[in-house]
């Protein structure tokens, strides 16, 4: 199935409103996280190396809400950690829903089953099931074995309640294109909605550091698996062909950092989901005041080796307003796979890393022992 029309027609709205009243930077998705903590603990996660003082803390649901509108993005993917661990996660969606933004939760689905309940069906709300590949990829991926077949029987039992479902694959340098091709077709046999395919980024953090892709290999990994998935036209990617295309090696971008700003217990992180460089007070700030120019391929050694969705996308839904052609071939041609991949953007000017988890986490734990974080601190829905 892939994106429905009636998302695509109302991003499109959204988007060309920008484009006429000039605005040069826009939001396209909040990437909103409301609390660190998880029932996970994959080797490749950035996201959870945090004292149990930040692990503990949850933004509230007006606090949510006033970053949904503050924002005012078209869609809201609710991230984290474990959204699901969040006793107030069914009053932030509904809040989100009834202000028309399409939510997407991204969750690991242990515990889906147990509270779909206090969910309501919903064009505007879809479930984002991770899975890193088939059984033995996935539970590899998140470090606990059995964890696939949980949230395989999570998704059915969602599907058949009349929910949207998709299905959120990350993947590394070990990944192998036939069974990664193996698992699309199986999963898009399931019936879900779509897919959304990314390669790992390297946060500084992770416990396995030896598994991210490179650039060079991220390219060359999804040639190979596109070419056994007939140019990718059998499975109802979740995201635009020019994305998947950039993936393919096929288009050189740059980011697009500010098109998924991200709003977590520490406020707008700088300069996107994926890198925690400092955080504003409001968005406005962050838009304003954030030295965009210093961060991306080519500028910041972090940025060396991504090309994950949430910089790149933005970029991709940019240039199929810009060039629609250009789009429409891509979706009516399929993915190349064979012939020379775009030059890629030389690093040799990049600005060295700086390291700054600590001072950050130093910062946020002696503003939590100044102020009462009772508010702040609300049970898990477990």
């Amino acid at each position: 199935m892939g994106i429905p029309f009636l998302q695509m027609a109302q991003i499109g709205a959204y988007v060309l409103k920008q484009k006429l009243t000039g605005r040069q930077r826009f939001p396209l998705v909040l990437m909103l996280e409301p609390l660190y903590r998880c029932n996970l603990a994959c080797a490749g996660c950035g996201k959870i190396d945090y004292p149990d003082e930040i692990l503990n803390l949850r933004l509230p649901l007006d606090e949510c809400l006033k970053s949904i509108e503050e924002c005012d993005a078209p869609v809201v993917v609710i991230a984290g950690g474990e959204p699901l661990l969040h006793r107030e996660l069914p009053e932030i969606v509904a809040g989100a829903v009834a202000r028309g933004k399409f939510v997407t939760v991204c969750t690991n689905a242990l515990l889906l089953e147990k509270n779909l309940h206090r969910f309501t069906p919903s064009r505007y709300l879809n479930w984002s099931i991770h899975l890193d590949g088939d059984a033995e990829m996935h539970d590899r991926s998140v470090c606990q074995p059995g964890v696939y077949e949980r949230a395989v029987a999570a998704l059915k039992l969602a599907k058949a309640q009349g929910y949207r479902v998709t299905v959120n694959c990350t993947l590394f340098n070990d990944s192998i294109p036939d069974r990664v091709a193996g698992f699309f077709d199986e999963v898009t046999k399931l019936g879900i909605e779509g897919i959304t395919v990314s390669p790992g980024y390297a946060y500084e953090r992770a416990p396995d550091q030896q598994h991210f892709l490179n650039r060079s290999k991220t390219k060359q990994l999804f040639r190979d698996i596109f070419r056994r998935g007939r140019n990718a036209k059998a499975w109802p990617f979740f995201q635009s062909k020019l994305f998947l295309d950039f993936l393919a090696g096929n288009r050189s971008y740059e980011c697009t950092p500010w098109g998924n700003p991200t709003r977590t217990v520490f406020g707008w992180q700088r300069p996107c989901y994926l890198l925690g460089e400092g955080y504003a007070k409001s968005f406005k700030e962050l838009m304003e005041a954030t030295d965009w120019e210093s961060y991306g391929v080519g500028k910041y050694e972090k940025c060396a080796d991504c090309m994950v969705h949430c910089g790149f996308e933005a970029t991709a839904v940019q240039e199929a307003f810009a060039r629609p052609l250009q789009a429409l071939a891509v979706s009516l041609r399929g993915i190349a796979t064979e012939g020379p991949m775009s030059p890629d953007i030389p690093l040799d000017r990049q600005r060295a890393a700086e390291y700054v988890f600590t001072r950050n986490i130093e910062h946020r734990l002696s503003e939590i022992t100044k102020s009462e974080p009772a508010s702040n601190h609300l049970s898990a829905a477990e």
